[in-house]
């Protein structure tokens, strides 16, 4: 096959690639990033470039009208070249997002009882070995295996070459009175060496606690001689310019091995950014952070280890692993201590991971005599309910709407996020909470589910969903994507133009919450236990705390209960991440709760697809289920 050039505008650099290869393969081989959050699927548009001239062909034109086309526009990811070309990448290409900002340290409170020195499989053991003589010929690691058999009580120990490799050095210098820091594994009984050094000189050893969200990635750093959380940091998940669902990142990395390991290196220097950052914030060597326990959902943690991940979307919805082995930090390329044992937290299934098991241990349902319904909202819906006696959890897909993405002025909940909307009955008009008091850049996940329910409740929305263009109000309007209402004109934003919502947001995230409502209402039903009859309702993730529990209701997000029935408890899965980190026996306690948890497959489920479609109105088809929202359109009518 003849080869083809590919020149980027304004750039002398040349590309040469086969002819028949689609123009997006070409630029990333040349190292020229190009967004594709739909996974490379040719839905989302963005990854839109203009063909100044040459041959192409384009698979797809979806995204594309007739003026696009003349115009030399194209769709990367649908688009081969089939001679030489020269192509410019708009500037509106990149996925602005604001980054989350590094939070302030908080302090969890520690388990009842809990001693750093017991309950950590992390210990530092300091030993005094004796010198090496003409009558005494054993070597540098049988000596060491002997004094820390004597000295501290291990039998099996084992380590890494690196490790071997710095021990005789290490022995000499110190005088042979050495300070060890090892893993000790109750299972396996065996005691893992991680590093040596002069005895006394070991002040300080960290670990950290990661949750691998699908939009998100949240770094905790411990001081594990404490316990305590010294520093926290949260980044957007770089694999977003891969795709914003873990449907279009698993269709992403299983096209070649390339993409594979391409999606494992944009999450793991994620994590390693947020590893520098949080280091510098305390002034930490990395070689001192000698584990770290590690929670995401089941795409997020094979996708991190370079596992195929084709299964988890296909019948029967099978992962590779749901309990990946341990391994150490420098077989996955985390910048810190190359022999720092890395843990996964076991997942259940293919759509309830690691984060949902960490997230029950540290909600505290696997152990309430109260009958809760705990949610992670997020990307996914995945879901849990039980208690002491029994758990059964599922998953459906929710989209990332509610985490700001997908969202034409979504955002995450930082500064310039427009939190909370009031919107005057009388006149329309808005009035907005914007975090960190200053002018709106754009809409977080809580102000999403405000608007729409304000939207509701003041008449500006039917119960389909539609934004009645009837109702006179110069906030109302049509555009490219339909009708849509302005929630702050331009002369009040940072950005100087319009904030608004479309309907096709708007109906992003009414199915959303359709698809979250449908399946606790699901998981319910097949355990035979009235949604009604639920006690509490815990809610993760890292937006939940934010969310109005009256307007979550009032769209039909979560069901009509009293409102002091609703717990928002923020990230579980990085604090059971944590927990496990610092305490073996909750490290065991999670894999007890996993072994626990019955999974049931929605898309097995012929009651799923009716009570989606059932909720894919506000609040619901069924008035009966929200009897206080129902009042308040009653009020409304009058």
């Amino acid at each position: 096959m003849a080869n083809v050039k590919v020149q980027i505008d304004g750039s002398d650099d040349i590309i040469e690639v086969p002819s028949g290869t689609l123009l997006n393969e070409a630029l990333t081989s040349a190292g020229i990033d190009i967004n594709q959050p739909c996974g490379g699927q040719g839905r989302c548009g963005r990854c839109l470039v203009k063909v100044e001239e040459g041959k192409i062909r384009r698979r797809s034109s979806l995204k594309l009208t007739a003026e696009d086309i003349e115009q030399g526009f194209a769709l990367s990811c649908q688009t081969v070249v089939e001679g030489d070309v020269k192509v410019s990448i708009p500037d509106q290409n990149e996925i602005k997002r604001t980054i989350a900002s590094d939070l302030k340290a908080v302090q969890v409170s520690l388990p009842d009882g809990y001693d750093p020195k017991i309950s950590q499989s992390v210990k530092v053991i300091d030993l005094i070995i004796p010198a090496p003589t003409m009558d005494d010929q054993i070597d540098d690691w049988n000596r060491l295996k002997q004094a820390l058999k004597q000295q501290a009580g291990y039998s099996n120990v084992s380590a890494n070459l690196d490790f071997i490799r710095r021990l005789g050095v290490v022995l000499r210098q110190s005088n042979w009175n050495v300070s060890i820091v090892a893993d000790f594994d109750e299972a396996e009984d065996n005691l893992e060496l991680i590093l040596s050094k002069k005895s006394g000189s070991i002040s300080k050893i960290y670990g950290i606690s990661v949750d691998i969200g699908t939009t998100t990635v949240s770094v905790w750093l411990v001081d594990l001689l404490t316990g305590k959380v010294v520093s926290q940091a949260v980044e957007y998940n770089q694999q977003i310019k891969r795709g914003e669902d873990v449907i279009s990142r698993i269709i992403y990395s299983s096209k070649t091995e390339e993409n594979s390991k391409e999606m494992s290196s944009l999450v793991i220097g994620t994590i390693n950014k947020l590893i520098d950052r949080i280091c510098n914030q305390v002034n930490v060597d990395r070689s001192e952070i000698v584990k770290g326990i590690i929670a995401g959902n089941t795409t997020m943690m094979h996708l991190l280890l370079e596992i195929p991940t084709s299964s988890i979307r296909m019948s029967p919805f099978i992962p590779v692993i749901n309990q990946p082995p341990k391994m150490k930090a420098g077989e996955l390329n985390l910048d810190i201590n190359p022999l720092a044992v890395i843990d996964c937290l076991p997942g259940v299934a293919s759509y309830v991971g690691a984060d949902i098991t960490a997230g029950v241990y540290s909600s505290g349902i696997y152990k309430s005599e109260k009958t809760t319904l705990f949610i992670d909202v997020g990307t996914n819906g995945e879901i849990a309910l039980g208690s002491k006696d029994w758990l059964i959890t599922c998953a459906c897909s929710a989209g990332p709407a509610f985490e700001g993405a997908g969202v034409q002025h979504g955002m995450r909940a930082t500064e310039g996020a427009i939190e909370e909307v009031w919107i005057n009955p009388e006149n329309f008009e808005t009035d907005s909470r914007v975090i960190g008091d200053t002018k709106p850049v754009g809409i977080c996940g809580s102000g999403l589910i405000s608007i729409i329910a304000e939207m509701f409740t003041t008449g500006l929305l039917d119960k389909s969903g539609n934004i009645k263009l009837e109702v006179k109000s110069e906030r109302i309007r049509k555009g490219d994507h339909g009708a849509e209402y302005v929630i702050s004109w331009g002369k009040e934003t940072k950005s100087g133009k319009d904030i608004f919502i479309t309907m096709v947001d708007i109906e992003n995230l009414i199915r959303a919450k359709a698809a979250i409502y449908a399946g606790f209402s699901v998981l319910a039903d097949n355990v035979g236990f009235p949604l009604e009859m639920v006690e509490e309702i815990h809610i993760g993730g890292s937006f939940g705390k934010y969310i109005d529990v009256e307007k979550a209701i009032q769209i039909g997000l979560m069901p009509d209960m009293d409102w002091d029935s609703f717990k928002f408890l923020g990230n579980t899965s990085v604090k059971g991440a944590y927990f496990a980190l610092i305490s073996k026996d909750i490290r065991n306690e999670i894999d007890t709760i996993a072994s626990k948890m019955t999974y049931i497959e929605l898309s097995a489920d012929n009651s799923f697809f009716e009570a989606f479609t059932s909720a894919l109105f506000l609040p619901h088809t069924d008035l009966a289920k929200f009897p206080n929202v129902k009042q308040i359109n009653i009020k409304q009518d009058r």
